[in-house]
């Protein structure tokens, strides 16, 4: 069964909690829906360089609250420091949002324990046309000194540049996909190279948790 769903769908309320958090009428709920995707496509396209983990939506009334979490929040705060003030008019201009729109970085101070900036390493390296068998290894021994109790990297497709598609995949410590408790946190990025796309799904097991 852990193995046919979403890590993290699998366990919302449990060890996971929603990346958007507000409430609306069924009438104006696709509007706000298509919103939180477009507001999440923009920052991620536009900030691609600022190693962002996740980005956390919450509605109170007329207002948007976007919380930032990042590796390098330098990059999004900028020189001048007006990084924050242009990316808000940005959105709104781009997006043509009414609602007043707050925006608060938070830096993850350990990048190795978050399974999105693992991924975007890796599809990183491979871009870059390293070996992926080298790249995994890597990957593993980054989450191993950030005392990670257990890891399972796949990277699937055209690996080297072979003629025929494939999936290899490597785990090293405990990786519960069944336990609700686990604290697994999961991704999927691609790698874009020049043979084609390399799709690379990561779980991470930070150990065991009893509630939010």
């Amino acid at each position: 069964m852990g193995q046919k769903t979403h890590p993290s769908g699998f366990r919302i309320g449990i060890t996971e909690s929603h990346k958007s958090s507000w409430f609306s009428k069924m009438k104006i709920y696709p509007q706000k829906l298509e919103e939180d995707y477009k507001i999440r496509s923009y920052i991620t396209a536009k900030l691609n360089k600022a190693s962002i983990s996740t980005i956390r939506i919450e509605r109170m009334l007329n207002q948007i609250e976007v919380n930032i979490q990042t590796a390098r929040p330098g990059i999004i705060l900028g020189k001048m420091g007006n990084g924050i003030d242009n990316l808000r008019n940005e959105i709104i201009k781009q997006l043509k949002i009414n609602n007043k729109i707050r925006i608060n970085i938070i830096e993850i101070k350990e990048p190795d324990r978050e399974a999105e900036l693992l991924g975007q390493w890796i599809a990183q390296q491979l871009e870059k046309r390293i070996a992926f068998r080298r790249v995994i290894r890597q990957g593993i021994q980054r989450a191993n000194k950030a005392n990670i109790k257990g890891i399972k990297i796949q990277i699937s497709g055209r690996l080297n540049g072979a003629e025929i598609a494939r999936k290899e995949w490597v785990r090293e410590g405990r990786v519960p996909l069944q336990t609700l408790r686990a604290n697994i946190n999961y991704t999927y990025t691609r790698a874009q190279t020049i043979y084609g796309i390399l799709g690379i799904k990561i779980w991470l097991f930070k150990g065991e948790q009893i509630s939010l």
